[in-house]
């Protein structure tokens, strides 16, 4: 009969079925990349062809599985038809509502995105200080995250997505490479790696590294500026603010800094919004009348930048130099008379260059990778300890190095070890007062941070953050620190460590098989 004919296409027809297998496994491994996409794992422009590839496979898919229905009608009819398909329309149904409800649920988690911190100590909770800090933005802020490759920025990323979850759209944040956009970290005022610029509005702040604590103070000056003002001491032959500091100048002010000279021998007076005197190779003595000023300006809690050059390359001579006295006095910081040699480190041995970092918040991120170099330096020394005061080196020579005291013209400089100091040398020390809260910062050398030297490795850095240690503010908030909880795994003794593996590796999944085995045996005696 008619109807009893075989079709002689339908031989062919798993050429469909096949041609629609694989276009699904494209059409599957399309849509997952754009997923990732989606949720930002690798940037939109990564597959420039992916939209086509997604749509040639659904097409081929479709096209597939109608070269089947056209060439195999017969057997869709009874695929559509048999038992099999009611039991498998059932569980199409079902996968197909359970996928429904993952995508679904997935989709609302993605535009609203939640979190809840499950953990005993609240260790992934930010701070009530910052929640509300948050809370009272008057407009969105835009953190830019300045990460080279060399730094992990994972502890980071996983810092400003919690900013971002509690701000109510208010925070949100970017990543950019200093290295690969320079203009973009300039513009910004970053001089290193590892800084976050918040921005509101016109104003900007910077968090000189990645922690709750620095954001939630960042956050608080936008939200609360105040003038901050530092000044250049000037009349003593210092290279002029504007020809020779020029670069210092304007990172300074694009961190909302205002920077103004200072004549104190013409004034005779502080002014009150000083918030910091940089003091930046005088090349004749600061008298002591102006020591006098800047005494009680920073016993009453201001702060000094000093940066005085061996006296071999000024014009000091053997007049007295009542500032480096009254260091040596108040702070128990001397002024070595020497001038650094450096032959390891340098092959210019005038040039000296650090070997070692102090741990302090001024070298916060400054690593090896980002080396000081200060041409024609002095060394420094800590002459005793002064009560209330807390002294730190900040940057130190190699071992090879040596303050050499008789440096003399066209002469090979070799270390006497009778006359000369050996390394390894400080060249930068801090120093801070626990009663008067006065600051002091004091370097062997200025030209680390004149035009000529202030974009070299990390000397941009190490005198910004000078200025920013000496200036800011740091008692604007205080986080409580949290105490994690401590676990500790305690091994089990040989018996139950043995009842441990046989359970998990023996008895559960035996009694898995166990019960499939018997579920089968069952409906196999059912026919």
């Amino acid at each position: 009969m008619a109807g009893n004919k075989k079709n002689p296409s339908a031989q062919y027809a798993y050429i469909g079925l096949v041609l629609a297998g694989l276009a699904g496994v494209s059409t599957l491994l399309a849509g997952a990349a754009k997923g990732m996409i989606a949720i930002k794992m690798f940037p939109e422009d990564s597959v420039p062809w992916l939209d086509l590839a997604l749509q040639i496979s659904v097409a081929l898919s479709a096209i597939g599985l109608l070269a089947y229905v056209i060439m195999a009608p017969d057997a869709v009819r009874r695929f559509f038809t048999g038992r099999q398909a009611r039991y498998g329309s059932n569980s199409l149904i079902l996968t197909l509502a359970f996928v429904g409800i993952i995508v679904v649920a997935n989709y609302l988690v993605f535009q609203n995105p939640k979190s809840w911190d499950m953990t005993e100590d609240k260790s992934n909770t930010l701070a009530d200080e910052t929640l509300q800090a948050l809370a009272t933005l008057p407009e969105k802020v835009t953190a830019t995250a300045f990460y080279s490759v060399n730094l992990n920025s994972a502890s980071a990323d996983e810092l400003l997505s919690k900013f971002k979850n509690n701000s109510g759209g208010k925070f949100d944040y970017k990543f950019v490479d200093p290295d690969l956009d320079p203009v973009a970290a300039r513009e910004a005022g970053i001089t290193g790696d590892g800084k976050i610029m918040l921005q509101m509005g016109d104003r900007k702040e910077i968090a000189s590294f990645a922690s709750e604590t620095e954001l939630t103070k960042a956050m608080i000056r936008l939200i609360s500026p105040t003038a901050r003002v530092v000044y250049f001491l000037e009349g003593h032959g210092e290279p002029t603010l504007d020809a020779s500091f020029s670069t210092a100048k304007s990172t300074l002010e694009s961190k909302n800094y205002t920077v103004n000279s200072l004549n104190l021998l013409s004034t005779n007076k502080i002014p009150e919004d000083a918030l910091a005197i940089i003091i930046a190779g005088p090349m004749k003595p600061v008298s002591a009348t102006e020591v006098d000023l800047l005494k009680k300006y920073v016993d009453s809690g201001g702060s000094l930048v000093v940066m005085e050059d061996p006296t071999l390359v000024t014009e000091f001579g053997d007049s007295p130099d009542p500032l480096a006295e009254y260091l040596t006095k108040d702070w128990g910081i001397t002024l070595d008379n020497d001038i650094v040699i450096d032959l390891i480190n340098s092959q210019n041995p005038l040039q000296a260059v650090s070997s070692n970092i102090g741990i302090h918040p001024i070298t916060q991120n400054l690593t090896q990778n980002y080396i000081v170099i200060l041409p024609q330096a002095r060394s420094l020394s800590i002459a005793g300890q002064v009560e209330n005061v807390n002294q730190t080196p900040i940057i130190l020579t190699t071992e090879q190095s040596w303050g050499e005291t008789e440096l003399k013209a066209d002469t090979q400089p070799e270390f006497d070890p009778e006359k000369d100091t050996a390394g390894p040398l400080n060249l930068a020390i801090a120093g801070e007062n626990g009663v008067t809260k006065g600051r002091v910062v004091v370097f062997g050398n200025s030209v680390f941070a004149t035009n000529d030297g202030f974009d070299a490795y990390g000397n941009g850095n190490m005198f910004i953050n000078s200025v920013d240690w000496a200036a800011e503010q740091e008692d604007l908030i205080n986080l409580t620190p949290r105490q994690p909880t401590m676990r500790t795994f305690i091994p089990p003794n040989n018996l139950v460590f043995l009842v441990m593996i046989i359970t998990t590796v023996l008895v559960l999944p035996g009694f898995v098989v166990f019960a499939g085995v018997s579920a089968w045996v069952a409906r196999r005696k059912r026919g």
